[in-house]
């Protein structure tokens, strides 16, 4: 017990000394500047949404169910692939082209068992939607080899100013052998072009059996994504061990460290590493201890909640609320607490129209509405 406790004193000692730690007091105020209202009504683990041109909406539960959501009604896409539904497994995150309106491509995120293994990994498809039914489906991207492992799937997917198309895939719960090979799938962020064909100028097309859709490796479980509306940059959060939730900022060809690196421990209070910065290892931009379990994540650049412009929203699902951070000088400088003890917030959107939507599990989907 001494040992683990010295072994662990170490570590937050250590921690002190690199990247941003949550130590930034978390603030739930007394006086609400905003209301919700539940938009869409009883929904199990609403995973991903995305909003259409018209303002509708594509949310998806992770059983597999892709729903479009118009006017007060609900109706359930068909020809949605079969999910490998099991454990974190399933239908996870969709997203628009960005030409949605010229072209009609539709990405998502699931867990397949396409291949010869049993089990299941996470595959990026496109398809467009007519007559309330999938068509022109095309995977893109499959992750190999299929596990039976139900943990670390992922996944979000972002597009980028150029258009390249980002998704994560977490390290499908082999974390000594998926995250530091990038001859592997599982612990990475890839980039992809539209059609799913190789940018050439990824980081590492011309390294020999690498996946050569790999953007960084290092990552444990990817469960947000997000551009930033200024710079363009692509942010992510993952979940960490017992401890070490991390955001970080993603660049090409990166280490993330996971799990040479950690800020966390094992779940059964075992010391899964010592180190926490090692040369060639990013540190992230932020890190929590404990973990919070973050998920979806958004950048607030909308006018409609002026005190808030510019936050990074992320939910938790440990916690159960939706949290605002305040960044300056590329440092956290506020936190605070939205929508407290609210349920596990499993997503958080910006709308077209420049409104929040938080998809808590077993609610629905809210809208975040400034008061005036």
């Amino acid at each position: 017990m001494i040992r683990f406790f010295c072994s662990f004193l170490f570590i937050v000692i250590v921690k002190a000394c690199f990247g941003q730690k949550d130590d930034t007091t978390i603030n739930t105020p007394k006086k609400l500047n905003y209301s919700t209202e539940l938009i869409v009504p009883e929904l199990d683990i609403p995973w991903g949404m995305t909003f259409l041109p018209d303002g509708s909406m594509l949310i998806t539960e992770i059983k597999g169910k892709l729903i479009h959501f118009k006017d007060g009604i609900k109706t359930e896409i068909k020809q949605v692939p079969e999910v490998y539904a099991r454990g974190q497994g399933g239908l996870m995150d969709v997203e628009l082209h960005p030409d949605y309106k010229n072209n009609g491509w539709i990405y998502f995120t699931y867990s397949s068992s396409d291949g010869d293994e049993k089990g299941g990994n996470t595959a990026l498809m496109r398809a467009k939607i007519k007559d309330d039914a999938l068509i022109e489906k095309q995977i893109l991207y499959k992750g190999a080899p299929n596990t039976t492992k139900p943990y670390h799937f992922g996944s979000r997917i972002v597009f980028d100013n150029d258009g390249y198309v980002y998704f994560g895939i977490g390290d499908r719960g082999d974390h000594f052998v998926n995250p530091q090979d990038i001859t592997k799938d599982g612990g990475k962020i890839y980039r992809l072009k539209d059609d799913g064909t190789i940018p050439a100028d990824n980081p590492f097309v011309n390294e020999i059996g690498a996946k050569t859709a790999i953007y960084s490796y290092g990552h444990r479980n990817p469960q947000g994504m997000t551009k930033h509306p200024v710079t363009g940059q692509i942010w992510e959060n993952e979940h960490g061990p017992q401890g070490g939730d991390e955001i970080n900022i993603i660049q090409k060809g990166k280490n993330y460290g996971w799990p040479v690196i950690c800020y966390g421990i094992n779940y059964d209070n075992t010391i899964l590493t010592e180190k926490t910065e090692m040369p060639g290892m990013e540190q992230p931009f932020y890190y929590y201890v404990p973990s919070i379990a973050p998920s979806g994540m958004a950048f607030i650049h909308s006018d409609k909640y002026p005190d808030w412009k510019g936050s990074l929203l992320i939910g938790s699902l440990k916690f159960q609320y939706l949290e605002r951070l305040d960044i300056k000088d590329n440092k956290v400088t506020y936190r605070e607490k939205i929508m407290p003890d609210s349920g596990r917030v499993r997503n958080v959107k910006i709308s077209n129209d420049g409104y929040i939507y938080v998809a808590i599990e077993g609610k629905g989907i809210y809208k975040i509405l400034p008061s005036i």
